[in-house]
């Protein structure tokens, strides 16, 4: 079985590569993330990424577009309800990607994040696969996360400090400090 795996970042999805592989499914990573900003956080992520799929053989298809604009104005009217809006820009592309690319399904390294709105993420994928007529292979590949932030941590990759929208960031720095906006 091929799949595309739609990759956040290289800790969130070293330990989806070796699990998807362990079960004889052979791996593409697909890089598409226009929620990451700023533009240095974007880079940084994206290239820990390259660096580390060539040091593990992994195909890596990338969407290579900084999309700031476009992702501000897709959340701006609900910023607190940008999650579904994420998901969907991401899950939708990696769907689209898959069916034209002849995958037989498509999955996301998102589903390693204890941080991230599981279900959501599962019911957007469900309707991404549905739209482009391509299988969403589900995985909660939560109970490997801290063997992953782990492994970044040995291999010395980039390891982020918030989800990848400038808001999250906000939210990071507000708590930090303990300023309710």
């Amino acid at each position: 079985m091929k799949t595309l795996l739609h990759i956040c970042c290289a800790p969130c999805a070293n330990q989806c590569i070796e699990v998807l592989r362990g079960d004889k499914i052979e791996v593409t990573g697909f890089w598409y993330n226009p929620n990451i900003h700023p533009f240095t956080e974007y880079r940084a992520r994206r290239n820990c990424l390259r660096e580390y799929a060539n040091t593990i053989d992994l195909k890596l298809i990338e969407k290579d577009e900084y999309g700031l604009r476009p992702f501000v104005r897709a959340v701006a009217e609900d910023i607190s309800g940008r999650c579904v809006k994420c998901y969907e820009m991401r899950l939708l592309e990696a769907a689209k990607t898959a069916a034209e690319g002849g995958f037989d399904s498509f999955t996301s390294s998102l589903f390693i994040s204890p941080y991230q709105n599981h279900e959501l993420m599962r019911e957007v994928a469900e309707r991404a696969a549905g739209e482009y007529g391509v299988a969403f292979l589900y995985r909660d590949f939560r109970p490997y996360f801290k063997a992953g932030q782990e492994k970044a941590r040995e291999l010395e990759m980039y390891i982020q400090k918030f989800c990848g929208c400038v808001f999250s960031e906000q939210e990071r720095y507000l708590k930090s400090s303990k300023i309710i906006p």
